[in-house]
């Protein structure tokens, strides 16, 4: 099942409401879905997708969620609403810990991301 866009932009504002008033703290561009699917370009043939990013820069410290990589996996693995809101979760819980983790000096979740990539090169290469 593919969600629309405005589907999927009313489900993220419910889920965002779930989260505390502190895991907002200093997240000043907030969260924003952008209609995009975002390949990882370090995979060929859009093996690997990019759902989310936590970003820190000179437009402050904000959330990124791709749309297009949500749409692109739902079709693939043909997912029902409740597969879309468990992922739009996930997601967003994610890119939260990165931003919680980046206010406290932290790299936790940023080296768990490095090893899954690695582990999933390893596994690619191998034909897994």
């Amino acid at each position: 099942m593919i969600l629309s866009f405005e589907e999927v932009g009313d489900r993220l504002d419910g889920i965002a409401e779930e989260f505390p008033p502190e895991f907002y703290e200093d997240l000043n561009g907030g969260i924003s879905l952008l209609p995009e699917a975002r390949p990882d370009p370090e995979f060929p043939e859009e093996e690997l997708y990019i759902m989310g990013e936590y970003c820190n820069d000179q437009m402050g410290r904000y959330i990124n969620l791709y749309y297009g990589s949500f749409a692109a996996l739902a079709e693939r693995e043909n997912w029902s609403e409740e597969d879309w809101d468990a992922e739009l979760y996930e997601t967003l819980a994610h890119e939260f810990t990165h931003h919680v983790e980046g206010l406290a000096g932290e790299r936790g979740l940023e080296i768990q991301d490095e090893v899954f990539l690695e582990q999933f090169r390893e596994e690619r290469e191998r034909g897994d």
